[in-house]
């Protein structure tokens, strides 16, 4: 959960985005509720943060959150938020990162920076992390069931680096560096007398990914913590390579595309839709560990409804619809309701088999008027009794 909430503050909005919701009554946010309460009229800080001059923040936060893959978590996240320019519409840069430590002994390190240099020309990403990772896992194909689940222990590491170039308003297009690697992989509990798919598939304990990503990206949103409307669409096409340090030779092709609609004429009503589609091209493959899999988005937020890792194959579809809307008109308290669908290949094949549902509902809590920065607990069901709390800061997509 900590880590999807630096993936999420990742994705910060324009100057211009950062107030973007109108709302006919004052704005009211924790801040604002905190203040009343023990009646202080000083003003706080926005996020815990600190100004250092007009356009740099840095702010420090504990975190204390829970996910059904971590339980309990405990995290220490910082970041600093500044801009490259001063022209209208210019971008929010950010760097983020985080310590966290959780309930089934994880450890999750991630460091990540979304850069805008001047008018927006160049957008620089790195998203790197570190995971020691005891976790559930369930198997391979569309067909796997809660009996089959046993637990995996890892450590990874993740360089992920690209850099993209304006091409037209919102349109860029660019070329990165893709590397993960793990190690020390250990089936910690398998079924006793049958061969596992971690067998079966031919895993090791300790491989290697290294290819170039090649990507395209549209965004027309205007704020992206919390998005009223526009068009997000990002294409990577990811070839690895053996001269580049890979195990082996593989590509996969990720396309990923947002709408966001108002309703009603109010800005607090959204319809919010998500496509999200990973595929292994050809007779790739892939490390077992970075094969498609449920919550393995670089925000791990696909599968609300399901534990992280429930399903894992080859090919995975994803789609999710969600109506999001106010409950207090001054912005404080909102909600939303939500539904996905998932299907995997079967077994270690290409051919998609079996649509997995999600559906649930959420409570919208206002951390910040200014960014409009949600607090997001949302409740979400499964197939066959799955079921679980999820929790995100700024809006699971």
């Amino acid at each position: 959960m900590a880590n999807s909430v630096a993936a999420q503050q990742h994705a910060d909005s324009s100057r211009q985005g950062l107030a973007s919701t109108p709302i006919k009554q004052p704005a009211y946010d924790v801040g604002d509720f905190f203040r009343k309460v023990f009646h202080n009229k000083q003003q706080l800080a926005s996020d815990s943060s600190k100004s250092k001059t007009k356009s740099v923040y840095v702010t420090v936060l504990p975190v204390a959150g829970y996910s059904l893959q971590t339980g309990l978590a405990a995290s220490l996240t910082s970041g600093v938020a500044f801009s490259m320019g001063t022209a209208a519409g210019q971008k929010v840069s950010n760097l983020l990162t985080n310590i966290t430590y959780t309930q089934y002994h994880q450890v999750l390190f991630p460091f990540a920076v979304n850069m805008w240099t001047r008018n927006n020309k160049f957008n620089i990403v790195l998203d790197y992390r570190f995971l020691k990772y005891p976790s559930t896992n369930y198997g391979l194909g569309a067909y796997t069931t809660e009996s089959d689940a046993y637990t995996i222990d890892y450590k990874y590491i993740k360089l992920h680096q690209s850099v993209l170039k304006e091409l037209r308003r919102n349109f860029y297009g660019g070329i990165g560096f893709y590397y993960d690697h793990f190690w020390n992989v250990t089936e910690v509990d398998p079924p006793a007398g049958i061969k596992t798919s971690f067998e079966k598939y031919g895993a090791k304990a300790n491989e290697t990914a290294a290819g170039l990503a090649f990507k395209l990206l549209f965004d027309s949103r205007i704020n992206q913590v919390n998005p009223s409307n526009g068009y997000y669409a990002n294409i990577v096409y990811r070839p690895n390579f053996t001269f580049l340090g890979s195990d082996n030779n593989w590509q996969a092709l990720q396309m990923e595309c947002r709408k966001y609609i108002n309703l009603s004429g109010r800005r607090s009503n959204t319809l919010a839709l998500w496509s999200y589609n990973w595929l292994t091209l050809g007779k790739s493959k892939p490390p077992y560990l970075s094969l498609p899999s449920t919550g393995w988005d670089d925000q791990y937020n696909t599968g609300r409804g399901y534990i992280q890792s429930r399903f894992r194959a080859k090919q995975m579809i994803y789609a999710e619809a969600e109506y999001r809307f106010g409950i207090t008109n001054n912005g404080f308290l909102g909600a939303v309701v939500f539904a996905n669908a998932q299907s995997f290949s079967k077994n270690i094949s290409n051919q998609l088999n079996v649509i997995a549902p999600g559906i649930g509902t959420g409570l919208r809590i206002k951390l910040n008027k200014n960014s409009n920065t949600n607090l997001c607990v949302d409740y979400g069901f499964g197939l066959n009794g799955s079921k679980g709390l999820f929790l995100n800061l700024g809006e699971v997509f």
